[in-house]
């Protein structure tokens, strides 16, 4: 027999094609795992630059009027991109062993530290006055030192912290390409609102509104010639209008923000306003006395006023500029709120503590409750259903049940409530308080600073509270619910803060809420 021969190997088997087979897929796991690493690399870059925009690197910020601008810091973004390179391996023969050695190359990746643009003229001052701040720059450096501040400083992204024992830290994030001096206000540990800008403006601010778009600030002025204009955020005086000798007490808008009225006491008047040129396109006698707050139907065709002195309510159909009837109310009228049907009118009854509904068809009224106090303001959650009072004298806010008409005490309040406004959602109600008066008279500072409270409608349990200047009356809430602002009366001041958001004041702990009984007594 012949000898039987060893079945010759599959050409894939032979030791050539073996070492050929591994070569390709050592080559093949090169070549994934470099792509593997452009991946990584090119996913680092997209979650540094999400991290800095979250962050609020990646938006321009506004210090005291200024724009910073963040085109130079774009360019150097762009360096800061991994870079990675890579090369795939390699297979060679192992002339010893005949076996298929692999040569790998390192994957190196580096990264580009943002270098810093050139140095930039930086002042800063605080309240208190004297605060320890430590600057970061866009290398990574950090600089430090104290207010009053005042050095030239590496330009480019930066963040300064500013610390203060039994202050809140406040943190500033801005693009320094060009000199800067702004102000920050430190507040007191554990309060949850944060200071944005504090401002002059002119004598007696009796009332602060945000345009519908929040772009503007209204103020009225009741010892001044009338309103004046500031942007919200960095207190910079954009106008005013004059209204004769007077000033004015309230200012509403229509839904549009094209048209502004505001009350004159004196004058028993309400002045139309064109917000673009801040110019005065009409004037309406009231024919009442001392003409206080004023309401728009749902519809805007109709206006109403109230008269603090002869007891009534005007009505003005704004389409012909004709005074209707007055409509006779409780005594010393002033909060108003109709409801959305415009069917009926409520109205705050300063002298006696009424709660009084108006039928407006027939004009006749009821009144709902009487505390012997002084009804003030008026605030609707229409979604809600709910209408919100607060009495001046008795430093209590009540609630009413517009479908049962049902009134019932929501919270105590701090010494002379004034002003109120809600959060967009209704669930934090804002009230502004003067504090306690002086025993000679209102018009001078009292022994304690004013107040403002922000309850839950919920369970009327104060949220927080900051301690404002002397005697903090008008307050409005910016349209988003971003922004807080109020007046200090006395001190022809506006303060803004930014507003948190529910879920932290509720976790808050009541914030300042406690601390504000010594706070608010003056030393």
């Amino acid at each position: 027999m012949d000898p039987i021969s060893p079945t010759p190997p599959e050409p894939s088997e032979t030791p050539g094609s073996r070492r050929e087979r591994n070569a390709r897929h050592v080559r093949r796991q090169g070549r994934v795992a470099f792509g593997a690493l452009i991946i990584v690399a090119v996913l680092a870059a997209i979650g540094y630059g999400v991290i800095r925009a979250v962050d609020g690197d990646a938006i321009p910020t506004t210090v005291s009027g200024t724009s910073a601008s963040a085109s130079a810091a774009a360019s150097s973004l762009a360096e800061s991109i991994a870079s990675v390179t890579a090369t795939g391996a390699t297979a060679a023969p192992d002339p010893v062993n005949g076996n298929t050695a692999v040569s790998t190359t390192a994957v190196v990746m580096t990264t580009t530290t943002l270098a810093n643009l050139p140095s930039r003229d930086l002042q800063i001052t605080a309240n208190p006055e004297f605060v320890k701040l430590a600057i970061t720059l866009q290398d990574g450096t950090v600089v430090t030192g104290k207010t009053p501040f005042s050095q030239e400083v590496p330009g480019g992204r930066i963040r300064i912290d500013f610390i203060k024992g039994g202050y809140n830290i406040t943190s500033r994030d801005l693009v320094l390409d060009q000199d800067i001096a702004f102000k920050v206000w430190l507040d007191p540990e554990g309060q949850l609102y944060q200071s944005l800008v504090r401002f002059k403006c002119g004598p007696n601010p009796k009332q602060v509104a945000f345009t519908p778009d929040g772009e503007e600030l209204w103020v009225s002025l009741l010892r001044g010639y009338g309103l004046e204009v500031y942007e919200p955020t960095t207190g910079e005086k954009l106008g005013g209008v004059k209204l004769g000798e007077h000033g004015a007490v309230e200012i509403i808008f229509t839904r549009d923000g094209k048209t502004i009225y505001a009350g004159q006491m004196e004058t028993a008047s309400v002045y139309e306003i064109d917000r673009e040129t801040r110019t005065v396109t009409r004037h309406f006698n009231t024919g009442g006395s001392w003409t206080k707050v004023l309401l728009l139907s749902p519809d805007e065709k109709t206006l109403w006023a109230s008269n603090w002195v002869s007891n009534d309510i005007s009505e003005i159909d704004l389409v012909t500029g004709k005074l209707v009837r007055r409509i006779p109310t409780v005594v010393t009228p002033r909060g108003l709120y109709v409801t959305p049907d415009a069917k009926w009118l409520y109205v705050a009854g300063f002298e006696n503590g009424d709660i009084q509904k108006i039928d407006l068809a027939t004009g006749k009224g009821t009144v709902l409750i009487k505390t012997g106090g002084a009804m003030r303001h008026m605030v609707a959650d229409d979604a809600g259903g709910r209408l919100y009072v607060d009495d001046m004298s008795t430093a209590e806010v009540y609630v009413v049940d517009l479908a049962t008409d049902e009134v019932t005490k929501l919270a105590d309040t701090d010494q002379r409530p004034n002003t109120m406004d809600l959060s967009p959602d209704g669930k934090v109600l804002y009230v502004s308080n003067r504090g306690k008066d002086n025993p000679k008279t209102y018009y001078i500072p009292g022994p304690q600073w004013g107040t403002i409270l922000a309850i839950d409608t919920a369970t009327g349990t104060v949220l927080d509270a900051i301690v404002g200047g002397n005697q903090c009356t008008g307050l409005d809430v910016s349209p988003d619910g971003k922004l807080l602002a109020f007046s200090d009366f006395l001190d022809n001041k506006i303060r803004v803060y930014t507003i948190p958001d529910y879920a932290t004041l509720a976790a808050g702990g009541g914030g300042r809420a406690d601390e504000r009984f010594a706070d608010m007594i003056k030393d």
